[in-house]
């Protein structure tokens, strides 16, 4: 007899099953991506069906290329779940007005050369950090990152790359 895994703790699930948890998402992973190839070789008409069984709407009129993507995302939608409010709004954010990606000048910079020296003056007294291949270099002490630094000179919570003027504020 074949030994029982424990049981994934789902809704309405109380027996063991013979597959773990894990085994059953790779199984659901797999099946997924038989569906997606499945549906590059269906034409417009099959592709609206897709998206009625799917969503039990009539679909937009689109061409067969957004419909295939927008059925496949249907799909992966529907078997792991939507994407996070944030990285809606992040997703969102990254759009400009007519469609644009913005330019990630409003981005911190992150190629520092080491060597380059970033100046800051708090309350009447300048710090200098001193950018290294691996980290910030502050009296004397390696730091991860300019947040840390910001931290401990504000006692406060800063973002590093803007305390030290290296990113725009965002309106």
């Amino acid at each position: 007899m074949a030994r029982l895994m424990p049981a994934c703790k789902e809704i309405g699930q109380t027996t063991p099953v013979r597959y773990s948890c894990l085994s059953r998402k790779n199984d659901q992973s797999t099946q997924i991506a038989e569906q997606l190839e499945a549906l590059q070789s269906m034409d417009l008409i099959a592709l609206r069906d897709e998206w009625r069984k799917l969503k039990g709407s009539e679909p937009q009129r689109l061409s067969r290329d957004l419909m295939l993507r927008a059925v496949a995302y249907a799909l992966q939608m529907q078997a792991f779940g939507e994407l996070s409010a944030s990285t809606i709004k992040k997703l969102e954010a990254s759009i400009g007005e007519v469609g644009e990606a913005i330019p990630p000048a409003e981005q911190p910079r992150r190629d520092l050369s080491a060597g380059a020296r970033l100046v800051r003056e708090w309350h009447g007294r300048t710090h200098s950090v001193e950018v290294l291949r691996q980290g910030f270099l502050f009296e004397g002490k390696v730091y991860r990152s300019l947040s840390e630094i910001a931290r401990y000179i504000t006692g406060s919570h800063w973002s590093g790359p803007r305390f030290f003027g290296l990113t725009k504020k965002r309106r």
